[in-house]
């Protein structure tokens, strides 16, 4: 990693490495004013000295050295050892998870994986692969750890918030399992360049890596629309690593993954930050539900017992610009070939043009923001809660979020008739997107589904949540936390939708 930046650095100008240094500084002093790491202060101080009264070669020894720091730091102890132990051991334990109370021996009943993963596993052979997941629980980790265990897919080293590692015990074993730190507090151009460089040389290193392009769980509850493209950026940069060296098997190909819960555990601080006036959003919450151990024990005992309480669907892949990749592997070869003479001068050799990368991976990120919502899977929590909340909007005759939100109690009664004739038309719009491929859900056919879908979800809000998304109080129904009926509406504000 040092010698990677050594490369980098010494193509700059002296100017460009002293405004590196002083934006290190800055950052860095700012983020550490109110806590107490000397030898982190330590470095940015050496940095700070050099810009001031060092010549180049030192100014260049303290940014290699905050590199060295920011690498350790950043990189991830897998061991082999462990995560065969860990194969044989975590999916019993992911199942005493997702099956506290029946004893199930079957986890594939709690977590539902769909998508091509015999095509996914022939990738993984010739290809390096980057999963690009939605995000929407802390809980993601886990389950699509246990997804690739069930799909027979390899380990993949993965970037995990720093903040999940503040327990111990879970912070070894996350390591040891394949994921490696981002700190997200760190805003230093330096260690953003660093995490960059890791990514590029774990993916040059044919190792499969799984990183979340919404940068943080979806606050809304709504499927990610906005990406953030750094890590995205790797996969282009390490294919064209891999072309420079002429390697045989430079691919690099981007598998969407669509995540979809009947309930999330950190759903009301999610929805509440969603909710908060500009500017004050955080975009790390430390203090949520799943870091209450009591709260995750519950959380598992009365949801994640549920079949299909999580479906995690595998999309098409896509290369590195955007495009589907072939199914049938000779049509993947003349793919790969016409693809490098977009990167590729006439001497044979990768030609770097920064703008053009972007381009790319703009085109990337537009490309997976379209296959997520084809992966989703409309659950019997987001069609009651999206029926609830229109017949909100025809009550109160407004569709201002915060008015409906600061509405009395007794204005979010809602009659039987309505609230039924309300899911009737969500139920269609739900069916129609499923006839087209935009996406996924199990109805019942028939009158039936409007009465099995009401059941199911009423008793799904009751499992968990303090107050309820959605409750039937004698002859009515009433929207008790609208708060948390927005956010398990959301999921179905598809942006692709078609009229």
């Amino acid at each position: 990693m040092v010698e990677r930046a050594r490369t980098r650095l010494d193509a700059t100008t002296d100017t460009e490495l002293v405004e590196l240094l002083e934006d290190v500084v800055y950052h860095e002093r700012r983020r550490l004013r109110h806590r107490d790491e000397p030898e982190q202060l330590s470095r940015i101080d050496a940095a700070a000295h050099s810009v001031v009264r060092g010549d180049r070669s030192g100014r260049l020894d303290a940014a290699l050295q905050l590199v060295g720091a920011f690498s350790e730091e950043i990189h991830g102890r897998f061991d082999p050892r462990i995560y065969k132990f860990a194969t044989r051991a975590l999916p019993r334990g992911l199942t005493a998870l997702l099956s506290p109370r029946r004893g199930n021996a079957d986890p594939s009943t709690r977590l539902i994986v769909q998508g091509d993963t015999e095509w996914l596993r022939e990738l993984a052979r010739e290809s390096t692969l980057i999963l690009a997941p939605t995000h929407v629980s802390n809980l993601d980790s886990p389950m699509i750890g246990l997804a690739l265990y069930l799909s027979g897919l390899p380990p993949f080293v993965y970037g995990a918030g720093l903040n999940l590692f503040s327990n111990p015990v879970m912070g070894w074993w996350m390591h040891r399992l394949g994921a490696y730190t981002v700190d997200r507090t760190k805003r230093a151009s330096l260690y953003k360049a660093t995490l960059k460089d890791y990514s590029v040389r774990s993916l040059t290193t044919r190792h499969h890596s799984l990183f979340f392009p919404g940068g943080t769980r979806s606050r809304s509850g709504a499927i990610e629309t906005h990406l953030k493209k750094g890590l995205l950026g790797t996969g282009i940069a390490a294919w064209q690593e891999m072309l420079t060296a002429k390697r045989s098997d430079p691919e690099v190909y981007i598998v969407p993954l669509t995540l979809s819960f009947q309930l999330v555990l950190e759903a009301n601080t999610l929805i509440q930050d969603h909710l908060a006036e500009a500017g004050r959003q955080r975009y790390i919450i430390d203090d949520d539900e799943f870091a209450r151990p009591r709260r995750l024990v519950e959380f598992a005992n009365r949801v994640l017992e549920l079949d299909a309480s999580v479906v995690a669907r595998f999309g098409t892949p896509l290369d590195c610009l955007g495009n589907p990749v072939p199914r049938q592997r000779t049509e993947r070869v003349a793919a790969a070939a016409r693809r490098h003479r977009y990167v590729v001068g006439r001497d044979g050799r990768v030609e770097s043009d920064l703008q053009r990368d972007r381009m790319y991976t703009d085109r990337l990120a537009d490309a997976l923001v379209k296959a997520y919502p084809r992966g989703a899977q409309a659950m019997v929590t987001h069609m009651a809660a999206d029926a609830a909340w229109s017949c909100l909007e025809a009550k109160l005759g407004t569709k201002d979020v915060y008015r409906i939100l600061r509405s009395p109690l007794e204005q979010r009664r809602i009659a039987s008739a309505d609230l039924r004739a309300a899911l009737e038309v969500t139920i269609e719009r739900v069916r129609r997107g499923v006839d087209a491929g935009r996406w996924h859900a199990d109805l019942t056919p028939g009158p039936d589904a409007i009465a099995l879908v009401l059941q199911q979800a009423l008793d799904r809000f009751q499992r968990y949540h303090r107050s309820y998304a959605l409750t039937r109080r004698q002859d009515v129904f009433v929207v008790e936390d609208p708060q948390l009926c927005l956010y398990y509406r959301n999921r179905l504000l598809y942006t692709h939708e078609e009229p």
